[in-house]
C-alpha cells in the first residue's frame, strides 16, 4: 500500500510545483518607480550623529496604485555607506501619480570620519556621487524597491 502511495504523492508534488511556477507569471509586471532627492533639511541629533530629513519624490509610472506601510532608505556616498533611515509612515501613490515622502536619516560620526579620511582635508561631500537604495514596504508581494544615483548638492547648513 505504501508503494502505491509514493507515485501518487510524487505526481501531486510535481503538479504543485508546476502550478506555483505558473502563478509567478500571473503577478503583475511593474515598471520601476522613479525616485529623486527633492531636498535635504537638517534635524537635531544626538552628540555624535548628524540627522537630516531627506525628501524623496516618488513617481509611480504604473497603472496600479502603490500602497505602502513603511519605508527604509540607505545612502552611499563615494561608494561607501554614509546614512540610513526608516519611517513607519503609510500611504498610497496613485497610478501614474507622485508623492513627496520625508524620511529622517542618521549619519554616525564614524561614517563622517571614514568619508573624511578617504577624501582628505581639501574636499567636502558636496559634489560627490551618491547612490540611494530603499524600499516601500507593502506586504507579501507589494514591496517596491528603488534606487537613485546622482551627485550631492548639500544645503549650506550641512556643509
Amino acid at each position: 500500500m505504501a508503494q502505491g502511495l509514493r507515485p501518487t504523492l510524487l505526481r501531486c508534488l510535481m503538479a504543485l510545483m508546476l502550478a506555483s511556477l505558473g502563478a509567478c507569471s500571473l503577478l503583475p509586471q511593474r515598471d520601476p518607480v522613479k525616485v529623486s532627492v527633492a531636498g535635504i533639511e537638517p534635524l537635531s541629533g544626538q552628540d555624535m550623529e548628524l540627522r537630516m530629513a531627506v525628501k524623496l519624490r516618488v513617481q509611480n509610472p504604473n497603472d496600479t496604485v502603490i500602497e505602502y506601510n513603511g519605508i527604509a532608505v540607505d545612502l552611499e556616498v563615494n561608494g561607501r555607506p554614509l546614512a540610513s533611515g526608516v519611517s513607519d509612515q503609510s500611504g498610497r501613490i496613485e497610478r501614474f501619480g507622485e508623492a513627496v515622502l520625508v524620511v529622517p536619516m542618521s549619519v554616525s560620526a564614524f561614517s563622517v570620519l571614514r568619508q573624511g579620511m578617504r577624501l582628505g582635508r581639501t574636499q567636502s561631500l558636496d559634489g560627490l556621487p551618491y547612490e540611494l537604495h530603499g524600499k516601500l514596504a507593502g506586504g507579501l508581494f507589494g514591496t517596491v524597491r528603488f534606487s537613485e544615483e546622482g551627485t550631492l548638492d548639500l544645503p549650506a547648513q550641512l556643509k
